[in-house]
């Protein structure tokens, strides 16, 4: 069978995400389980736009060792430069170039001829090729191109030192049967496409992503480039879980494999959703919360008869158990981590296992069992915390029918030092977040506010999800506890947090 180099770009085009912004704590703890579920090549960023990205990217270059890390260029030498400079310590360092080749995009965004993306395509690779050994371009909006010059600037790349060449559908314009026509014709007319692998990355503009993505792997794709949870620019990327799934799940159908540690899936998905604040739709395939639920009587007397009846997985596969066996607050340290590594969080640090023992013994003495899904929130809940400036210390509300919400917040400062303030609002909620904004001098826009229930029970833990408009740009935060108003002054303070920090440069 033949083995799909999997390439991951939810550090970079799954942080495209609107609202989406991950700092470099966040970002290592996402390469590091990207490392465990077994991707190819982790693109951790585009080290140009900010120091802040620079600094992640060489960050993730520093830390993982196995696996290839890739940094974005655009197609001009400072970019180049600071892709190389950030790669530096990775052991398998890529460069991954890209330049617009459709007709408008060159028109309306480039201005440039033919013969100048072709001088600008050969020139940047060579120099990239120079820096390091591993280089990849793609060639924006492939999928609009021109067959005729698409062929020709492939050619010219691989003849320039490109060691993979990536189609991208950048807008999710295409159709299968299309997309796969490109990547025969590709393999079949570039000269010298023996000499560099073939990708492919698709948009799911039109809810295509995958559908292409399996498909250009049949007509010949080497390598497919995906995110977690399908996140990305837009209506996102394709879906890691969905294609390599597919692969998995139809061998009958698809002669490939790839290096992916299924039972890892689970846990991805639900660290991704947890730092990026982007929840993952209860009907989303293989990840989604009813992926594996079954509410017919038809199907649940199938399924308890004939598992195989309904489910064409094995919700195991992925790293779901149906064996949900509870802790309480008289669990010991030692039963906690065991249950940290059956649900494979072994690898947290000894500081990270003695924060998250002293969260778990607090909620055990709000509820009386705690799940697996409350261990995995109160982890997540710790791996995205980097040192805030601001920590919640204590908060009032008072509201009821016939009264005006006034909400009273104290907060904790990185020094030490306590402020707080109180005012009233439209709401207990409006209340709290417009103290907060009093208290941290940061105006916010409450955009969407969301509010789920972990687990069952009136003592379930509670998460809530924010996203919040600061001066025109969307930030989203959240936040776990059996107290939905303090998980929503916890989650808004996240995004002040990132505000200030980034402010700040911290």
């Amino acid at each position: 069978m033949k083995k799909i180099i999997v390439f991951d770009t939810t550090l970079r085009d799954g942080e495209q995400s609107a609202g989406v912004s991950l700092n470099i704590h966040e970002k290592l703890q996402i390469a590091h389980q990207l490392a465990r579920l077994g991707v190819d090549v982790i693109e951790a960023g585009f080290p140009v736009a900010s120091q802040g990205d620079f600094d992640a990217v060489k960050a993730v270059a520093k830390e993982l060792r196995g696996v290839t890390v890739a940094g974005l260029a655009r197609a001009l030498e400072k970019d180049i430069q600071r892709a190389a400079e950030a790669l530096n310590p990775a052991e398998r360092p890529r460069i991954h170039v890209f330049l617009a080749t459709s007709e408008i995009h060159r028109q309306h965004k480039l201005k440039k001829a033919k013969e100048e993306i072709l001088r600008q395509a050969r020139e940047s690779v060579a120099l990239a090729r120079s820096l390091v050994s591993d280089v990849e371009f793609s060639p924006e909006d492939a999928s609009r191109t021109e067959l005729a010059f698409l062929k020709e600037v492939v050619e010219a790349v691989i003849e320039a030192g490109a060691t993979t060449v990536n189609i991208p559908d950048t807008v999710g314009y295409a159709v299968p049967e299309e997309y796969a026509s490109l990547i025969s014709y590709l393999k079949k007319e570039v000269k010298n496409m023996g000499k560099a692998r073939l990708s492919v990355h698709c948009h799911n503009d039109l809810g295509l992503a995958t559908a292409n993505s399996l498909a250009a792997i049949r007509a010949g794709a080497d390598q497919v480039e995906c995110t977690i949870n399908g996140i990305g620019e837009r209506a996102g990327n394709a879906a890691l879980e969905e294609v390599v799934m597919a692969l998995h799940t139809r061998r009958d159908s698809f002669d490939f494999t790839t290096g992916i540690n299924t039972k890892e899936i689970i846990h991805t998905s639900r660290l991704v959703s947890g730092l990026t604040g982007l929840r993952v739709q209860r009907n989303k395939a293989i990840v989604g919360e009813n992926a594996f639920a079954h509410s017919s009587g038809v199907h649940q007397d199938g399924v308890i008869k004939e598992r195989t009846t309904y489910e064409i997985m094995k919700p195991e596969d992925i790293g779901l158990t149906r064996t949900r066996l509870p802790l309480g607050k008289l669990s010991g340290r030692r039963a906690f981590i065991e249950k940290l590594k059956e649900l494979g969080y072994g690898h947290l640090t000894e500081k990270e296992v003695v924060e998250a023992f002293g969260e778990f013994k607090a909620l055990g003495d709000k509820k009386k069992l705690i799940y697996d899904e409350d261990i995995e929130a109160i982890v997540v809940n710790i791996l995205e915390e980097a040192p805030p400036i601001y920590r919640l210390d204590s908060l009032r509300i008072d509201c009821g029918p016939g009264t005006t919400p006034l909400a009273e917040v104290r907060l904790r400062t990185r020094d030490d030092k306590i402020v707080e303030n109180a005012t009233i609002g439209d709401g207990p909620i409006d209340a709290l977040f417009k103290a907060i904004d009093l208290v941290t001098g940061v105006p916010g826009k409450l955009l969407d506010y969301n509010v789920r229930a972990i687990t069952s029970g009136k003592d379930a833990l509670g998460e809530v999800s924010v996203e919040v408009d600061v001066e025109g740009k969307s930030y989203r935060g959240r936040a776990i506890s059996v107290d939905i108003i303090e998980a929503s002054a916890r989650a808004y303070l996240n995004v002040i947090n990132r505000i200030v920090q980034k402010t700040a440069g911290t």
